[in-house]
């Protein structure tokens, strides 16, 4: 993933599993490490879910830097605004519909995070260019946090190496 990126874009879908909201913040974090500007578009949910798990705005600033899912969308689709990178968060049909979108609306590189049961299938379902992150998880988000530190790690790296060399 060698890229520079600014900012970046969380997509939450319905947080039917537990594992979304740790592995969001998780993400938000690691990404602000890096100096990179945070946004999580969700469903109401999924937001009030973040809000609640990070009262205080640590990882996610509660009145900039979260957006209801379909407005996101909108602005992307009307150029009104772009991301860097985008993580979206995939457990179901209606998650590869949003990335599919995503990829025809924006020039953010993207990266899929796909869990659940049906992991697998969703993932080979994406026929579109995107990194994917595959754990068949729920609830432990361990899995997860492992693909993201490598991705994370590449990330930085790649960076240093465009700066460096």
């Amino acid at each position: 993933m060698p890229i520079k990126a600014n900012n970046a874009l969380l997509l939450l879908g319905c947080p039917e599993s537990p594992v979304q909201t740790g592995i969001a913040l998780y993400l938000a974090s690691r990404l602000g490490k890096e100096g990179i500007d945070v946004t999580v578009a969700g469903t109401r949910s999924a937001l009030n879910l973040i809000r609640i798990s990070d009262p205080d705005g640590h990882y996610v600033d509660g009145t900039r830097g979260m957006v209801d899912l379909d407005l996101c969308v909108a602005n992307l689709a009307e150029n009104k605004i772009d991301f860097d990178l985008s993580f979206g968060f995939v457990h179901n049909d209606a998650g590869v519909s949003y990335l599919a979108t995503m990829r025809s609306i924006s020039n953010a590189k993207l990266v899929a995070i796909v869990f659940g049961s049906d992991a697998d299938a969703l993932a080979s379902s994406m026929d579109f260019d995107c990194e994917k992150l595959v754990s068949a998880t729920a609830h432990n988000p361990i899995p997860l946090k492992k693909k993201i530190d490598r991705v994370m790690m590449d990330m930085v790296m790649a960076d240093r190496v465009m700066v460096d060399g």
